[in-house]
């Protein structure tokens, strides 16, 4: 794989063809057969061990972490049938814009 800005793109491929796989050599296959409420926990608990080794651990966990949770989004992206380039494409379009205009565009609901 990548070393670089390319490497959550292969690492989606790498776990959308995952997707019913045999649950029983895969963590991710298992995850894809636990279901969307189960990816979306997983990557929920990851986020939180995010935020905790940003305000009480050091850099290198939070690294991991970081990794962990952006894995566990990928995999709820690919459950989900978003491709990462319609984020990218989301981003960009915010891209200029500042948080504040941005978050009062948005249709209240």
């Amino acid at each position: 794989m990548a070393q670089d800005s390319k490497i959550l793109e292969e690492l989606y491929t790498v776990i959308a063809s995952r997707k019913g796989t045999d649950p029983d050599k895969s963590y991710t296959a298992k995850l894809f057969a636990r279901g969307r409420g189960k990816i979306a926990q997983k990557f929920g608990e990851e986020a939180v061990e995010t935020v905790v080794a940003a305000l009480s651990e050091g850099k290198d966990e939070l690294v991991g972490e970081s990794a962990d949770t952006l894995y566990h989004l990928l995999v709820l992206w690919a459950d989900c049938g978003v491709e990462p380039a319609k984020v990218w494409a989301e981003l960009a379009r915010r891209t200029g814009t500042s948080g504040i205009d941005e978050k009062k565009s948005r249709a209240k609901k």
